[in-house]
């Protein structure tokens, strides 16, 4: 892999614990380690993304409106710590919906790769220059379908696909994979 120039990261049981459709502040909880895998990832200059499906709108559990106010919360919490997130994607579709404007079978859902390829054209990012570092197999396929460096976390619902998944590497959380895909040498030679 050339020098890794963005990554995309899954949100829930990722960057935060997995609490069955987060969208409200008070259920929103970062795992340990992320705001340090956050800063490890902007001081080398690694541009970073967020991508996320968000299934509870098309259900009609929160609307895109709560969607929003929890994204602002949680770029709130990295501008503590001076991380600049490049973009959150999210797709706001299941095609078992309640909502009837988000009741589709899209491209944009992951394993979907629209979202992805849509960044990857825009800023003219070759496939070995990115990594995207998940916690199911739907962010992995993503990855793998683009011949993106793909991760799977254990943390959310990473350990239920430990055992069949195509993951290129399984760490235990994200900072272990930032750590990993940045060569730090105590890492790269950890398989978890």
């Amino acid at each position: 892999m050339s020098r890794v120039k963005a990554v995309f990261l899954d949100r829930d049981g990722t960057i935060n614990y997995e609490r069955n459709y987060v969208h409200k502040i008070e259920d929103f909880e970062l795992i340990p380690g992320t705001l340090e895998a956050l800063k490890l990832l902007g001081d080398n200059k690694v541009k970073i993304y967020i991508i996320t499906n968000q299934a509870g709108i098309a259900r009609g559990y929160f609307t895109e409106e709560k969607f929003h106010d929890l994204t602002r919360y949680m770029l709130s919490r990295f501008d503590e710590i001076d991380c600049k997130i490049e973009e959150v994607l999210y797709c706001p579709h299941h095609p078992d919906g309640n909502i009837p404007e988000y009741t589709q079978k899209c491209l944009c859902r992951k394993p979907g790769t629209r979202l992805i390829e849509e960044v990857m054209e825009r800023e003219r990012f070759k496939a070995d220059e990115i990594a995207l570092v998940g916690d199911r197999d739907s962010d992995i396929e993503a990855g793998l379908r683009l011949g993106i460096t793909t991760y799977l976390v254990l943390t959310g619902y990473g350990s239920e696909h430990r055992n069949d998944t195509k993951a290129d590497y399984i760490k235990p959380d994200m900072l272990s994979a930032v750590k990993h895909l940045l060569g730090d040498s105590d890492e790269v030679n950890r398989q978890s």
